[in-house]
Order: structure tokens, then C-alpha cells, then sequence
């Protein structure tokens, strides 16, 4: 008998794929109460680390620009000639705090900068991609890469179930299994904000942009041999070799980059822009660089300024928005609900999170562990009649998007050459160098080798041959299972 997804108090679901919003690429709708309570429920499962990312560690450095975008964006930290104090937290996904860094993982990558117009938060990872394309589907992904309940182990089954019935993570597992999965260190490795994102210029003119921070000390890797080897010996082995090496005044830099891409050609580009499973192809819009920074200061308390930092994409500044990324969207909500959890009501109050350049003024008050607060005189309610703050909608320069304003659960409207397998294949025969394929095949047939589950063994060597044909047949006789009568 089929059992049906329910809400925490036994209400059917309408979907567990798609989120309610405005349109295929509208705004992600609040009342949509299952993807609230989902998101909600899970931002709450842990105590006291992050769910996601919560091995990690990080440094304090300055952000520089050297080059002028300013006819893309009117954000302070973005003008030619700007100098900002910035922070940058790497981390691995799926394990632990006490899990070592060498597992084969996407690395987090959120940066964070204290700028004169309020912080501003990147938060991506070491791929331009990700495993889906819609948040509502993020708690399942998470709990597939996490422990069974029963035994408390983590399973090669249930991760490849989960990616073989989600054909969109065909493009950042072919990234995984390759040689982003094991960086040297977090200094050899590239980052990305993944998501598209929005800038505004001066005049009102909008763009869509996608960041990328390129390593100036090479983007290298670890053999599948060398990590587990570190992994046994030094779990903290990325953690420390960062520390070490700012110690030692060997500091580590990174280009800045972005894509830009004119807000009207969004509409008609041969893959949706705003689908997290996608990458622009650089010759369609060539990276142009803005500058550069380099960590410079190890943290004085790892827990007060690493364990405590609380990163956010809802953290923008004027010229800077978000995009009708399904994910980015959900997001917005889902990572400052986290930090309320994780940290407190008053997080952004400690000094790792609180604004370094910039005042604050608002109507917020009490909740636990507040230790600022107004002035005695100043009233703590809008409107009023006695000289509080007030807004600035100039200013704040919201961007925004078109919408037709009908709410649906639906995909993200597919463009020419959208589908979930072509731009993984793509990396695999294109990108990937015949070493690099070599070592992805034995990383796969490990894979394939863990795997117990027939019906999911098979859709594993299904998986990989619509990445690519040749690929697929190699698995499968690597691995030693023929193929199906079916």
C-alpha cells in the first residue's frame, strides 16, 4: 500500500519536488506552508553544530579591486579602487564536525564582506554547480548523504539512490567524482558563488552576474590514495595546513571574477541561467575580473569567530540582488532561520557578524542575549512622530524581476539546450583530461563496487551512460555487471 506524504500534522503534501511560486520563474511564495515547515524543521535537526558544512575553518583578510565594473553595479564594495575587510569560511558538506577534511566532498566556500554600505555575503562552493535545482528537494539530498537512523553509518545505497532518482545532479556528481572532490588544501582550490545573482548600476539598468575566485596558488588535487591516507592520519589536515600557512606570512590570494550576462538575454539563452545545475559557458560571456583578496589573519578564538560566523545570501547591498534562482530564493529564508537556531536570536549582534563599516539602525529589540540596543529616547516602532529612523527605498535599490504572477509547482521553464545530462557530459569529455577521466572511472567503480541494491546498481550504470555512452559501457564492465534483460 503507497504511503503519501503528509505535513507534520497529517495534511497531504501537493508536492515533494516542486516548490509554490509565481509562475515557473517567479518569486518563491511564502505561504507555500510545506516547503516553510520542511525547511524550517530542518534547519532545527542539530544541536549545536550547522546541519550542512559543519566541518570547516577559516581567515580574515581584505578584499581589493583593481578593475572597474561600475557600469554593472553601484555597490560600494564593488567601485573602483575599494578596499574592504572580508572573512571566508571553507568547509566540507556531508560530515561531521570531528569528520576528516579528505573525504571526497564538495568544499563550502562563503565569504563574507564588511563593507560601508552593511556585510554582504557570497556563499557558494568549489563547484559552479550544485546536486538540484529546487530547495524543497534540499533536506531529502542532505538526509541522503548523512547516517541511516538504524545503524547511525553512512550508505552508498541511499546516496545513490537519491542521485540516480534526481537526474539534475548528474552535472555537479560528475564534478564530485572527479578531482574537485579531493583539493590539496583549501588554498589550491577555485571557488564560486554558483548561484546567478543580480547587479544594479547607478542608472537603474539591471545585469545578471555569476562570481568566480580563482586560486592564485593553482587549483590541485589529492589522489584517491593521499587522502585516505590523510584522512587516517590528520582529519584536520585542510584546517591546519590554512593556519599554518598564514602563520608562517604565506598568504593566500584569490582572483575575483565575474560572468555578466544583459538582463533581457536571460529570456532567451540556450540554458536557463537561473537553474543552480547550469553553468554559462565563458565563451558566451568571458569572466571579467575585479580584483582580488588575500587572507591575512587567523582567526584569535576559532569558535567566537568561525563556529559563531553566520553566513547569509539574504545579506545584500544596495546594487547587489537576487536572481529567480528556485534555490537562491529558498535560501534567502532558509539561512537566516538557520542562525537564529544555531546561534541565537541576536546573532548578528556578535562582533564576527555585526557590520564593521557601516551603523545600524533599526526597530528590533530584546530576545535572547542581546547586548545592544537604541538609545533610551529613540522610539522602537515605525511610524512615529519623534525622529526615529526610516527607510531609504533609493537608496536600498531593491532590483526585482518580471513575473506573469500565477502561482504553480512546476520546473523552471526549459530553455534550448536544457536537460540534466548534457553539460556533465560536456565536463567529462571536454573539460576532463584523459588522466582526469582515467581517475574518475576508478572513482565511479568504487562507487559502483558499494553499491548492494541491484534496481539501484543499475540506475547507477544508467546514470552515467546518459552522461556518456562510452563511459557508461566502461563502468559497467569495470564494475563486472552485465547489463540488464531489460
Amino acid at each position: 500500500m503507497t504511503e503519501f506524504t503528509t505535513t507534520q500534522t497529517g495534511a497531504p503534501v501537493a508536492s515533494d519536488a516542486h516548490s509554490l511560486t509565481a509562475g515557473p520563474d517567479g518569486a518563491t511564495v511564502l505561504h507555500d506552508r510545506y516547503l516553510v515547515e520542511k525547511l524550517a524543521q530542518f534547519n532545527r535537526e542539530r544541536i549545536p553544530e550547522r546541519i550542512v558544512h559543519a566541518k570547516g575553518g577559516g581567515a580574515f583578510g581584505e578584499f581589493v579591486v583593481t578593475d572597474d565594473v561600475s557600469q554593472y553595479t553601484k555597490a560600494a564594495v564593488f567601485q573602483p579602487g575599494a578596499k574592504s575587510e572580508m572573512l571566508l569560511r571553507f568547509s566540507s558538506v556531508a560530515g561531521e564536525q570531528g569528520s576528516p577534511d579528505t573525504w571526497r566532498d564538495v568544499r563550502g566556500y562563503s565569504l563574507k564582506f564588511y563593507t560601508t554600505e552593511g556585510n554582504y555575503d557570497i556563499v557558494g562552493n568549489n563547484t559552479p554547480v550544485f546536486f538540484i535545482r529546487d530547495a524543497i528537494k534540499f533536506p531529502d539530498f542532505i538526509h541522503s548523504q548523512k547516517r541511516l537512523p538504524g545503524s547511525g553509518l553512512r550508505d552508498a545505497d541511499m546516496q545513490w539512490d537519491f542521485w540516480t532518482l534526481s537526474p539534475e545532479s548528474a552535472h555537479q556528481v560528475t564534478y564530485l567524482m572527479g578531482d574537485r572532490g579531493l583539493p590539496k588544501s583549501w588554498r589550491t582550490m577555485n571557488g564560486y558563488g554558483s548561484h546567478t545573482y543580480q547587479w544594479i548600476n547607478a542608472a537603474g539598468e539591471r545585469f545578471w552576474v555569476q562570481y568566480h575566485f580563482v586560486s592564485r596558488q593553482g587549483d590541485l588535487y589529492l589522489s584517491n590514495d593521499e587522502a585516505e591516507a590523510i584522512a587516517g592520519a590528520d582529519a584536520d589536515y585542510y584546517r591546519r595546513d590554512l593556519h599554518e600557512a598564514i602563520e608562517r606570512g604565506e598568504f593566500p590570494t584569490w582572483d575575483v571574477y565575474v560572468q555578466v550576462m544583459p538582463y533581457e538575454e536571460a529570456k532567451t539563452y540556450r540554458f536557463n541561467p537561473f537553474d543552480l545545475t547550469k553553468t554559462w559557458s565563458k565563451q558566451d560571456y568571458p569572466r571579467i575580473k575585479v580584483g582580488h583578496y588575500t587572507l591575512n589573519r587567523n582567526p584569535q578564538n576559532f569558535f567566537a569567530e568561525i563556529e559563531q560566523a553566520a553566513f547569509s545570501p539574504a545579506n545584500t547591498v544596495p546594487g547587489v540582488d537576487i536572481s529567480p534562482d528556485k534555490m537562491l530564493m529558498a535560501r534567502v529564508f532558509s539561512y537566516p532561520d538557520a542562525q537564529r537556531y544555531r546561534v541565537g536570536t541576536n546573532y548578528n549582534q556578535l562582533p564576527v557578524n555585526a557590520p564593521h563599516a557601516a551603523p545600524v539602525h533599526n526597530y528590533s529589540q530584546d530576545g535572547a542575549q542581546r547586548h545592544t540596543f537604541n538609545h533610551p529616547d529613540v522610539p522602537v516602532y515605525a511610524p512615529n512622530s519623534f525622529g526615529g529612523p526610516v527607510a531609504d527605498p533609493a537608496r536600498a535599490g531593491e532590483g526585482g524581476w518580471e513575473s506573469d504572477g500565477a502561482l504553480t509547482r512546476a520546473a523552471a521553464t526549459l530553455h534550448a539546450e536544457d536537460d540534466d545530462f548534457g553539460q556533465a557530459g560536456t565536463l567529462y569529455r571536454e573539460v576532463f583530461d584523459d588522466a582526469a577521466r582515467a581517475r574518475f572511472l576508478e572513482t565511479l567503480t568504487g562507487q559502483g563496487d558499494a553499491i548492494t541494491v541491484d534496481a539501484i546498481r543499475e540506475r547507477f550504470f544508467q546514470y552515467w551512460t546518459n552522461v556518456d555512452k562510452q563511459l557508461g559501457a566502461r563502468l559497467r564492465a569495470e564494475v563486472g555487471v552485465e547489463a540488464s534483460a531489460a
